[in-house]
């Protein structure tokens, strides 16, 4: 009877640890799929002809006398990014890239996945971008939507790469657990087999 009720325990146990086993391998699979995604993407960003990262353009001198001030630039900027893209996006930046060689300034906003590149001399634009390999970096990292919903501190990317962490230590914990009592199953099995063997017949 006790050896009956252990038996039932063990087979609950397993069958438990199956499930869980299970469902970190299906949120596990997604996540594989998008790294393996991104960063095959991210791979290529370099020679994707300008689609997945944007060219740099040549501005009129890479003379540093001749440009207008970073501040009269990123007026310009947003007023194209107003004028030219969409009058409802946000304007905080998250970077001015700055291209001596190439007498171009590039304005990177926090937000969204545009770009504007301006003539630093002129402060003409030179190229209005849609920035994909940010949007495919994010989502490599999880940050996507922390970036599209403004949330300060990346809280929806630590959630997602913690999340991911636990799932791989609970898939990997779970399967040493399903192979070690497959082993023993096979252990207890392995005596009954040989003495129903060697057993004489009648």
């Amino acid at each position: 009877m006790k050896r009956s009720a252990e038996k039932r325990s063990d087979i609950v146990s397993i069958t438990t640890v199956r499930k869980i086993h299970r469902a970190a391998a299906a949120f596990l699979a997604v996540v594989f799929i998008t790294v393996a995604v991104t960063g095959l993407l991210l791979g290529w960003k370099k020679n994707s002809y300008g689609y997945i990262h944007p060219d740099s353009y040549q501005g009129s001198t890479p003379d540093l006398r001749d440009w207008l001030p970073l501040d009269s630039l990123k007026t310009i900027a947003l007023q194209v990014l107003h004028d030219s893209i969409n009058p409802g996006l946000r304007t905080e930046l998250n970077r001015i890239d700055v291209r001596p060689d190439k007498g171009m300034v590039k304005f990177i906003f926090e937000y969204h996945y545009n770009g504007i590149q301006l003539d630093a001399a002129t402060g003409r634009v030179l190229h209005m971008e849609r920035r994909r390999s940010d949007l495919i970096e994010d989502i490599h990292d999880g940050s996507v939507f922390d970036r599209l919903l403004g949330l300060p501190g990346e809280q929806i990317k630590l959630v997602y790469t913690t999340v991911s962490g636990v799932s791989l230590l609970v898939f990997t914990i779970t399967g040493i657990w399903i192979w070690l009592h497959s082993r023993r199953k096979k252990g207890k099995a392995s005596p009954k087999a040989k003495g129903e063997a060697h057993s004489p017949g009648l």
